[in-house]
């Protein structure tokens, strides 16, 4: 006998539906998977037949055929488990049910019938919404991940045997969400402020402007200048994730694995702080089968490269595409994939290898040849991608132990920020690709809404002169001026914010330091 069950299977980030067919008829005992299945699939066969056995059903000892359809779709994971035993009692009349063609089935299979949570449940559950299913079934452990989706009759199962009762019976006996969006924390929630951090105004002015138009950032300074302190209350002064935003980020999390179990949506923009010893498939993404890396993971918040020499330079070499397209591009034979990046990149370096070349009050202790040698390896086109570079400097004994010092809140900083947000929102309304911030201005966008004054023109060319920038500095300091005008609510860019987004490039000025080029 034949029966049909629908499931989903993960491509990327998307969810696809799947059709589970099986077949029982008379031949010797076995059961065959096709349809591209990988691994775990094939090694269902033993968990469903434990399963079925352990649930009170009997497993057909037929010829089985499960095909997972379309044939041509490499299909991947364990929430296969639940239509396949679904589909064995159904072709084997153990289970009739006319619920079967209307749901779609997922979950992974204990050896005694128990449903464990699964990988990439909310892209499968916005699919089946988007086929007209009229719901979905899946292992309690998932329910609350799946709750953030709203249009879909959503169940919740603990068992195989459940599901069967649910089935056959009543099919709203089985547990559904009570809370619509989830129970993750929220942004208000965390306790990362900036006015736990002493003295350095220029850089938290300079943050504000990164977080403003979305501009990446280099900091330079000693060991313990505050260089880490400040990177990580950088997402406190972003703005808050819209639902949009919140979806988007869920997905990719879920599908690579990473979401909390007690969390349904994300609503905390992310903080990625990968190890120097990261690979560039772990960095960008990739794999046999094809997964969100940290610059996906890392998607509507902050990617934060610490002690950026020490990274493989060739790991830092594939930042590239993600910092100019904000998306990941992976394509294999049978395959393209897109991945989502649109991060911001926070990177941090010290001005040597020991950490202490120009220290006020330490001596450096590694030769000419070490330096340049530590500063190789961080390549010219990566840094002209990086639009704020920042020197970070040590604090003085008075401004650490001061202690009646007002420091600015985050909350107060981050009004600023969304203000400045609204005004290149309405900028860039009407545009056939949708933009967000001043940083994804392309050269057309920069000559319609970035007018310099006279002085602010004549200023940026003699720094072009003096400095030897590429043009993609020059586009990059007036993305900057441009953001600063818009936090200072000036229509046109003046000589003063030019001048302040001058100041940002200090790795291009032939007399630092710290020139890297």
């Amino acid at each position: 006998m034949l029966s049909k069950v629908y499931s989903a299977s993960v491509l990327g980030i998307n969810g696809h539906i799947i059709t589970v067919e099986v077949d029982i008829a008379p031949g010797l005992p076995n059961l065959f998977t096709v349809g591209l299945p990988d691994a775990s699939i094939r090694e269902a066969k033993s968990r469903v037949i434990s399963a079925i056995n352990n649930s009170g059903f009997e497993f057909p000892t037929k010829k089985i055929t499960v095909n997972l359809a379309p044939a041509d779709v490499r299909k991947e994971g364990s929430g296969f488990d639940l239509p396949i035993a679904i589909g064995i009692l159904a072709a084997s009349e153990q289970l009739l049910s006319e619920f079967l063609p209307q749901w779609c089935l997922v979950g992974e299979l204990a050896l005694d019938g128990t449903l464990r949570n699964v990988k990439g449940i909310l892209p499968l559950v916005l699919e089946a919404k988007e086929r007209n299913l009229k719901g979905i079934i899946l292992p309690y452990s998932n329910l609350e991940e799946a709750s953030v989706v709203t249009g879909i009759k959503i169940y919740g199962a603990q068992n195989l045997r459940e599901v069967c009762n649910a089935l056959k019976e009543d099919i709203h006996s089985l547990t559904s969400p009570k809370i619509p969006l989830g129970s993750s924390p929220t942004q208000e929630q965390t306790d990362l402020d900036f006015a736990d951090v002493k003295g350095h105004p220029f850089a938290k002015r300079a943050l504000e402007v990164a977080c403003a138009g979305g501009h990446n950032v280099l900091l330079m300074g000693p060991p313990g200048s505050g260089k880490t302190m400040l990177s990580k209350r950088v997402t406190s002064i972003l703005p808050l994730l819209t639902l949009e935003e919140s979806i988007e980020t869920t997905k990719i999390h879920s599908v690579a694995g990473t979401l909390s179990k007690n969390w349904g949506l994300i609503k905390i923009r992310p903080f990625r702080n990968p190890h120097h010893t990261i690979s560039d498939i772990a960095l960008i993404g990739g794999g046999q089968i094809p997964k969100p890396g940290e610059v996906s993971l890392a998607h509507n918040g902050v990617l934060f490269l610490d002690e950026l020499p020490e990274f493989h330079r060739n790991v830092l070499e594939v930042l590239r595409q993600p910092l100019e397209s904000k998306e990941v591009t992976i394509t294999r034979v049978k395959e393209t994939l897109h991945f989502p990046s649109n991060f911001m990149l926070i990177a941090a370096l010290n001005p040597c290898p020991c950490g202490y070349l120009g220290h006020p009050l330490r001596s450096c202790l590694c030769t000419p040849y070490k330096v340049l040698k530590y500063k190789s390896k961080v390549s010219g086109p990566l840094l002209d991608r990086i639009d704020i570079h920042l020197e970070i400097p040590v604090l003085k004994i008075d401004e650490l132990m001061e202690e009646t010092s007002f420091q600015e809140s985050s909350l107060e900083i981050r009004k600023r920020v969304i203000q400045a947000r609204t005004i290149q929102k309405e900028r860039f309304k009407n545009e056939k690709i949708p933009l967000y911030t001043n940083s994804q201005m392309n050269s057309k966008l920069l000559k319609r809404f970035c007018e310099c004054d006279i002085e602010s023109k004549s200023l940026l060319r003699h720094a072009i002169e003096s400095m030897g920038l590429s043009a993609r500095a020059h586009d990059r300091i007036i993305k900057l001026a441009r953001t600063i005008a818009d936090l200072a609510d000036s229509k046109k860019i003046l000589v003063e914010h030019m001048a302040e987004a001058i100041q940002y490039r200090v790795l291009d000025k032939n007399s630092s330091a710290l020139n890297l080029v």
